[in-house]
């Protein structure tokens, strides 16, 4: 649109002062940096007839070396007619970049920018490094033996299925705005809030620093066996995993705070290394087999060894289903491994979708592919000798090898196999045609999934310790270098981690994995699940290939294998998520995200006060609904805890604060002064509202709050029946009947009362008749003899009152009395005033007035 034709030719100069300014109502377009939206500070020199539109500066809290950061003009300015005053605006909206002094040196050099990666080299590679972790190499070829290959393609689809799920979830959640750091934390608590995201942040952040564990064990376990081959031993087998693992860890530690740069580079030389370790282990099942490794039970491909391979064949206490996916189940929860460093990405909302689903694709495949091929290729049992073939020996021969000229019946029946895909865990450097290969394959997975697990924990946690939602954590947030890395935070992960490598035994330690890292892909799903059902306005995503049910699904189904997988474990991981949500719940920290559950909240909240509507209403849920004239509540504590002893929590109970007359900007509730207030209600654990109306006198500022609100008490009396309080089950059991009240009372009181109403008698203004009965009628108020004769019964059975409560509650802690009812236009306000005031007279105890409008709050029926 071209705006110059719609723009007003006029032009106003004005000169105040020495000053020259001109405010220009033409030729000013909205990337002019002169409009009110691109000027930060200093004079309103000018802007367009038409609205400026919305400027991305306006919405983001970042700022770009050597420009000035745009502000949004404030109503002010917009109001403002600069031909009237030209001075300076004040700015009511001011930017948040700092302006500095003109005698100040502005840099030349902008700061140094942190290393950034894309969606490839910082999503991809890290996510299937850390997939391809030490199950790949060590645990695949056994799980396949174990559950055959039928069943082990089911355990990887699952298990892919699950991640694939929670891929899709993640980079719903991923594009629903700006991510920063934190990772899977900052995505899980800013949809679900800080206390589903707080409690599995740190399940998450130490899920990752056990996994540097397990992944260091595999490491260790393979050079131990290069080792035992090579008949080099330091202490045992155990001990030597523990010390091999030690040093590694340390050194990976070493390689992670030297920062990203370095991190990112060893990445990219373990995954090249990985590569070429699957291209000599395919070049290996193509080959034909050499008499040794026939005898360690590979034969290439065939299709008896594929045929008797397909079907399970359990051994050992772990042999099951649920046993096996235990086991593989932590090598598909690399899925995470790019989100855990957002905050070191070019462009997250791209590069986390992107990157994560082709992991999950890529590393599906070849999870498939290495158990069929394993499968086809290498028997379940071989004794790994020469000598063990028919021709040498004699007798039965049992197993697939007999068909090809070996017979390994002996190791087969004492279960003494030291070889095959079910006994020796490394099969792949077997099976590869050129072993050291495949070493240096697991040494490059391993060694990187441990490095990635290092870097996502740390930086889980700092953002975890930022947001202070645990006390004793803030020490570990802080960062250091361009990078704001968390050393802090990767001491403690390495502490973690060490103390998991003590354990040195691989299959110990993937379960304990498996639970925790369950419990995040579970929570990941149900805030993808959670923010689309709300319908929350805020939901917002640009990544459009997920669905709300699937998500929900991946949520179930991660929940119920917790259970099967180990069922105590389970309940540890679930007890220790509801602990610390407990805690975040009741400590209510300080924050506020614009979470899901937020937004739940006001839709549930909507729909049952709408539902409300279609409820009428019955004697038997009748509360009292109280609107309390507090002003601010701290004002008038005694008042305030007085009807909440009505309410019990139970009921509506409002506080209003009415400000009369012109407001200023110190009298205005602004929103933190009600936040103040809502405060100090809270902290006395008050459910009630608090409201401010702005009126020209106190009485139309209670009228505007009678309009929107019931003001109702609970109706007492100072006389009701035993056997009426009995059927309305009110439990009452000291229960005095007082004397008669309609006795003529103390002539000295009497006195007393007639005293109070003397100044507003018209006989003692006027004692003509004529005169009276013309100051009757144009004061209203004021009592005549007349009406003084007509109410004293009345009168007489309030000083009555008064006596017998002297007599009865002198030493009652609250006095609480129904309220005369006086005709409207019959009885003059002060004789009814005067009736309140000698009711009350000379009581210690604090009185309460009431009065009902006349309908039943209590009902002996039940229905």
């Amino acid at each position: 649109m071209n705006l110059s034709a719609v723009r007003s030719p006029f032009s106003v100069s004005s000169l105040s002062n020495g000053d020259d300014r001109k405010f220009s109502l033409g030729g000013c377009s909205s990337y002019d940096t002169d409009s009110v939206a691109s000027r930060s500070s200093g004079v309103f020199s000018g802007y367009d007839t038409l609205d400026i539109p919305p400027s991305y500066d306006f919405y983001t809290n970042t700022e770009v070396f050597g420009r000035a950061k745009k502000s949004r003009p404030s109503l002010f300015q917009l109001h403002s007619n600069p031909q009237d005053d030209p001075s300076p605006p004040p700015l009511y909206e001011e930017s948040s970049v700092d302006k500095q002094s003109p005698d100040e040196d502005e840099p030349t050099e902008p700061p140094p920018e942190p290393a950034r990666f894309g969606w490839a080299q910082g999503v991809m590679i890290r996510c299937m490094l850390n997939i391809w972790g030490v199950i790949l190499y060590l645990r695949l070829p056994w799980i396949t033996a174990q559950a055959g290959i039928g069943l082990t393609w089911i355990i990887i689809l699952v298990s892919s299925s699950i991640t694939g799920i929670t891929g899709l979830s993640t980079s719903a959640i991923a594009t629903n705005g700006k991510v920063k750091g934190g990772g899977t934390y900052f995505l899980i608590s800013r949809s679900l809030g800080p206390e589903l995201g707080g409690s599995i942040g740190l399940i998450f952040a130490f899920a990752n620093a056990v996994a540097v564990a397990m992944h260091t064990v595999g490491f260790a376990e393979t050079v131990q066996v290069l080792m035992q081959e090579s008949d080099v031993s330091m202490v045992d087998r155990l001990n030597d995993i523990r010390i091999i693992g030690v040093i590694t860890v340390t050194c990976l530690l070493a390689i992670s705070m030297a920062g990203m740069e370095w991190e990112s580079k060893a990445q990219v030389l373990f995954f090249f290394v990985i590569m070429i370790s699957f291209a000599s282990y395919i070049v290996g099942t193509i080959i034909p087999a050499t008499p040794e490794k026939q005898a360690k039970g590979f034969f290439s491909y065939r299709a008896d060894i594929f045929a008797t391979n397909f079907v399970p064949g359990w051994r050992g206490p772990e042999g099951s289903f649920f046993g096996m996916f235990s086991i593989f189940f932590p090598s598909a929860t690399g899925i995470l491994a790019g989100a855990n460093i957002s905050g070191d990405l070019k462009d997250p909302n791209v590069a986390i979708p992107r990157g994560t689903m082709l992991a999950i694709f890529w590393t599906t495949i070849s999870y498939l592919f290495i158990s069929a091929t394993i499968g086809s290729c290498a028997l379940r049992d071989a004794s790994g000798n020469i000598n063990d073939n028919i021709s040498s020996l004699s007798g039965e021969c049992l197993g697939v090898g007999c068909n090809y000229g070996w017979n390994f019946t002996d190791c087969m029946t004492n279960k003494t196999c030291t070889y095959g895909i079910s006994n020796y865990y490394q099969s792949m450097s077997m099976v590869s045609a050129f072993a050291p290969l495949i070493s240096a394959g697991i040494f490059g997975a391993t060694l990187s999934s441990a490095l990635a697990c290092l870097v996502s924990a740390p930086k889980v946690f700092q953002c975890l310790c930022k947001d202070k939602l645990y006390p004793g954590i803030g020490f570990f947030g802080k960062g250091y270098g361009k990078n704001n890395e968390p050393l802090r935070s990767y001491l403690l992960a390495y502490i973690i981690a060490i103390c998991f490598i003590l354990i040195a035994e691989l299959n110990t330690i993937a379960p304990i994995i498996s639970n925790f890292f369950l419990c995040s892909y579970a929570l990941i799903n149900f805030s993808c699940f959670h923010a689309s059902i709300t319908n929350s306005p805020g939901w917002r995503p640009t990544f459009r290939f997920y669905s709300k049910w699937l998500s929900l699904l991946g949520a179930v189904v991660s929940v119920i294998i917790m259970f099967l997988l180990t069922w105590w474990a389970a309940l540890i991981a679930i007890g220790i998520i509801i602990f610390l949500l407990g805690y975040v719940l009741y400590k209510k920290p300080d924050v506020n995200w614009g979470s899901s559950m937020q937004a739940s909240s006001y839709s549930m909240a909507l729909s049952q006060c709408v539902g409300l509507n279609q409820v009428e209403d019955h004697i038997k849920n009748y509360r009292p609904q109280c609107l309390v004239l507090s002003g601010p509540p701290c004002m008038r504590p005694s008042l305030v805890d007085f009807i909440s002893t009505f309410t019990k929590n139970q009921s509506l109970m409002i506080c209003a604060n009415v400000i009369t007359g012109e407001p200023s900007p110190g009298t205005v509730d602004t929103a933190a002064k009600i936040s103040t207030h809502l405060k100090w209600l809270n902290k006395r654990r008050m459910k009630t509202f608090y409201h401010t109306v702005v009126a020209d006198d106190l009485r139309a500022g209670v009228q505007m709050l009678l309009q929107v609100t019931h003001n109702t008490l609970p109706v007492s009396s100072q006389v009701k029946l035993k056997a009426l309080i009995s059927r309305f089950r009110l439990g009452f059991q000291d229960i005095q009947v007082l004397p008669d009240l309609n006795g003529k009372p103390q002539s000295d009181h009497i006195k007393r009362f007639e005293d109070i109403i003397a100044p507003y008698r018209v006989s003692s203004f006027q004692k003509d008749g004529e005169e009276a009965d013309r100051t009757t009628k144009e004061f209203s108020w004021m009592v005549s003899d007349e009406e003084m004769e007509t109410f004293r019964t009345k009168s007489f059975r309030q000083i009555r009152l008064n006596e017998v409560i002297q007599d009865y509650s002198r030493d009652a802690a609250l006095i609480i009395v129904t309220m005369p009812m006086a005709r409207r236009g019959a009885c003059p306000s002060a004789l009814y005033l005067a009736w309140l005031e000698i009711v009350s007279r000379d009581l210690r105890p604090p009185v309460l007035l009431v009065r009902g409008n006349q309908e039943n709050v209590l009902t002996m029926y039940c229905q």
